[in-house]
């Protein structure tokens, strides 16, 4: 097996599969309501759903890295507050997040493990450090979402 395809699996186990760890993404925001996901446990954190928002645009971000742009990211690093506090909306950040996931496993279909050693401009790491990275990512943020939702 291709050290791509087992990086493609890792990123897929932790957000529907069957990781180590035993919790994953969509599992966990499974039965989150927008109310729950909208609600500020404390004012000093991230709700679910800024988490969520922050986890798409780190995933599009690293995404648009590998295929080849520099990408220069904003000072909020992506955690931005909910204007659209409805069902649907949250709906639609949940679909958002499938489609990001959809996007990455299109994106591994074709990449070739040559390219792993190739290193991004902006910071001298390597896409192969920037592929774990993203997973790395996902699951500290997936810790939280966990933490946060126990916290309801």
């Amino acid at each position: 097996m291709s050290e791509n395809k087992r990086i493609s699996n890792l990123y897929q186990s932790v957000y529907d599969g069957n990781p180590f760890l035993e919790v994953t993404l969509a599992g966990t925001l499974n039965n989150v309501t927008a109310e729950q996901a909208y609600r500020k446990i404390n004012p000093k954190l991230n709700t679910i759903w800024e988490i969520v928002n922050h986890l798409i645009q780190w995933r599009r971000n690293i995404l648009q890295r590998m295929q080849g742009e520099t990408i220069i990211t904003p000072d909020h690093n992506y955690f931005v507050p909910v204007l659209d506090p409805s069902e649907a909306a949250w709906e639609q950040s949940l679909q958002t997040l499938a489609k990001s996931q959809e996007a990455w496993t299109a994106f591994f279909e074709n990449f070739d493990d040559e390219h792993l050693a190739k290193i991004y401009v902006n910071n001298g790491h390597s896409y192969y450090e920037h592929l774990h990275g993203i997973i790395q990512h996902d699951v500290y943020h997936l810790g939280q979402i966990v933490i946060l939702k126990k916290l309801l």
